[in-house]
């Protein structure tokens, strides 16, 4: 089942990325995911958006140390290639890079993750924060390919109105 974000946000896909249903296969549980025209050895890159309200007081570091520990639940061989801390303090970001095997289709793959945490104050609430979560997700092959286009995409990330995916 598709999420909805705790804060709205706008943001314009690249060119050519087209969006998929959230509801459908791996991309269940995000807010949006959109996909790359041209698959790689039967894998499709991915970009999703998903995100939560933390009552707790996570650091950037712990909330990646999290979605390490989820993914080595699904996936083999599970290493972080980077990670480095961004923004300012009252509104860090966080960006890792994962490398990881998984099962796609009747095949298994060598994938990378790029991951961007955003850390967002709730309009309506100054004491409550958001985390957003983007993640492009391309076979090791691919990813340096459409690193750029994932780069633009998070560029253009901002508070907004409503969940809305500009056209290019």
């Amino acid at each position: 089942m598709a999420t909805t974000l705790p804060v709205p946000i706008e943001f314009r896909l690249p060119e050519g990325w087209l969006p998929a249903d959230p509801e459908r296969g791996d991309a269940m549980g995000v807010a949006f995911a959109a996909v790359h025209p041209q698959p790689d050895v039967g894998f499709t890159a991915n970009i999703t958006i998903d995100g939560e309200y933390r009552s707790d007081e996570v650091t950037p570091a712990e909330l990646a140390d999290e979605s390490v520990e989820r993914l080595r639940e699904v996936a083999t061989s599970v290493v972080v290639d980077y990670r480095r801390d961004a923004g300012p303090t009252d509104a860090p970001v966080l960006v890792q890079r994962l490398a990881f095997s998984a099962d796609a289709g009747d095949a298994r793959h060598g994938l990378v993750q790029s991951q961007v945490y955003l850390f967002m104050p709730d309009a309506a609430d100054s004491r409550k924060q958001a985390v957003i979560r983007l993640v492009l997700t391309a076979t090791t092959a691919q990813h340096d390919t459409v690193l750029g286009d994932f780069q633009d995409f998070v560029r253009t990330v901002r508070p907004g109105t409503g969940m809305r995916a500009g056209a290019q």
